[in-house]
């Protein structure tokens, strides 16, 4: 026995120096990193910290509002209205008031709470956590069952898209809802938990993404908002190309309540990218390709090449399936929108929804120069676009919709008043499925299981709890978005309009929307 125990002691003893000693050898001879060539001990060190730079920056070293593409003070306003429903601080503030930035004015009189037009005549079952305790070695909380008000629009406020073209119009009860995720990019634990925690929360919808109508899409009875990209994903035959036959089933489902077209969103202005990893014999199926190929779908239809011909596109899809059918873009050469626009008022053929997707949107995968400076932020193109439809007579038949970085109330708030109808919202909602800002979408490596396909990664995420939380989000941010239109004298979110909001400069020189725009003509 004392053998034996000198044996293992040896053994411990000398492990570490022959490991170090092999690491040494191994790295000073490789011909990949000079650094390590020359330093092969405090080489390897360097690397190990590098590879934990990401974390040490976000949870040590940053300040609360620093971190791209989101703060930790708004990954936790996301996640803190989704787990607990609450969107109370405490003391004060903590955005930089000496920066520029929009406001939303204030009105000396603003609107009572029971003068504000709201449905709360039914409630919502969910459940929340509370607390008990938070200390610095133990947190202790429980999920309680609760029923809370959905903050619907009324009769009177419902969004109608299509009400003038289509045989089957989208009527809207609440203003916000989720911008295109497709499966695939995501997991499927992932879409189930937001459309079954969307269907619960009621009036809102979910945008399929380019990916195509999967079954875990239709899990949570929502309202879908299908997308067709170049690719034709979902909605094309063997050969790639566009088939009626497919749209027909698609537009026949009645879950499905509107379709987009992808010109263009806000992070990739190329097409759509998913890694062969991710290509599932399912996915194959869902979007008539090969099993393992990654797809690198166009960056553009070869439907239509000219703005009449894109029109012509929509009109005959709203005449197949007799449902809305809008278009998604990212504003750039200002010519071009401006021409597309014309053409709507010359042929009076106009699609029911455009959606506006900020530069600033996010993505699974894209180069970064397209992301970092292709198209006009959101703040810029949607006051634009908004004007451009009002000068040419076809704002009241044209919905807008909003996107890029609007994860709260507040910034929902400031893009209604800048000229949108309506917000999706995707990053938000990943937050509340697991999404811890790994940045690892495009590896199919996501540690938490919200962007992978991978099974054993996916087990991190457990559907029927995060399924909650994105309810308890959707509805606390309708919530917050009523207390900004008392806050603006209104009764209505619907009402918010470009005298709610006015820009202040650094130097604390005051801007209306009307400045803006005409310094963009």
């Amino acid at each position: 026995m004392l053998t034996i125990l000198l044996m293992l002691m040896l053994l411990i003893m000398i492990t570490p120096p022959l490991l170090i000693f092999y690491l040494w050898r191994r790295d000073r001879n490789q011909r990949e990193h000079s650094v390590l060539r020359n330093f092969p001990i405090l080489g390897k060190l360097r690397y190990i910290f590098e590879k934990m730079g990401p974390e040490l920056r976000q949870y040590l070293f940053l300040n609360d509002n620093e971190a791209k593409p989101f703060s930790r003070n708004e990954y936790e306003a996301a996640v803190i209205a989704g787990k607990y429903k609450s969107r109370i601080i405490g003391f004060g503030s903590e955005r930089d008031f000496e920066a520029g930035g929009f406001y939303l004015p204030n009105a000396l009189y603003p609107t009572n709470r029971n003068e504000l037009r709201i449905d709360n005549s039914t409630k919502v079952s969910t459940w929340v956590y509370e607390l008990d305790e938070d200390n610095l070695f133990t947190r202790k909380e429980h999920l309680v069952e609760r029923d809370i008000s959905p903050y619907l629009l009324t009769e009177e406020d419902i969004i109608i898209i299509g009400k003038e073209t289509c045989r089957e119009p989208f009527y809207v009860r609440g203003l916000v809802g989720q911008s295109a995720m497709s499966f695939g990019s995501l997991g499927d634990k992932a879409i189930t938990a937001l459309s079954i925690g969307l269907g619960r929360a009621g009036g809102t919808w979910m945008n399929t993404g380019e990916g195509g109508l999967s079954d875990y899409h239709l899990k949570g009875n929502v309202d879908i908002i299908c997308q067709i990209g170049p690719a034709l994903f979902g909605v094309r035959d063997e050969d790639g190309r566009f088939s009626v036959e497919a749209f027909k089933q698609k537009s026949n489902l009645p879950q499905v309540k509107a379709f987009e077209l992808k010109l263009a969103q806000g992070a990739k202005t190329r097409g759509g990218h998913i890694d062969g990893s991710k290509v599932t014999e399912e996915i194959a199926r869902i979007r008539h390709v090969r099993v393992g190929e990654t797809i690198d779908s166009p960056n553009r239809f070869s439907e239509f090449h000219t703005h009449a011909e894109l029109l012509a596109f929509v009109e005959r899809l709203r005449e197949i399936g007799g449902k809305p059918v809008g278009i998604k873009l990212v504003v750039g050469k200002l010519q071009d929108i401006d021409s597309l626009v014309r053409e709507m008022a010359r042929s009076q053929i106009v699609p029911d929804f455009i959606t506006i997707d900020g530069s600033e949107g996010g993505t699974g995968a894209t180069y970064q120069e397209l992301a970092d400076t292709v198209g006009l932020p959101l703040k810029a193109a949607l006051p634009y676009v908004h004007h451009l439809l009002i000068e040419h007579g076809l704002r009241d038949r044209v919905k807008l919709f909003a996107s890029g970085k609007l994860i709260t109330a507040d910034k929902i708030a400031i893009a209604l008043a800048l000229g949108a109808d309506l917000v999706n919202i995707a990053r938000g909602l990943m937050f509340n499925v697991g999404c811890i800002q790994a940045q690892v979408c495009h590896t199919n490596r996501c540690p938490v299981g919200v962007a992978t396909t991978d099974a054993k990664l996916q087990r991190a995420l457990v559907v029927e709890e995060k399924s909650f939380r994105v309810t308890n989000y959707i509805i606390s941010l309708r919530e917050g978005l009523y207390n900004m239109t008392a806050a603006a004298g209104v009764r209505s979110p619907t009402e918010l309009a470009q005298e709610h909001v006015i820009y202040e400069e650094s130097d604390g020189r005051l801007k209306s929307v009307l400045d803006m725009i005409e310094t963009m003509l």
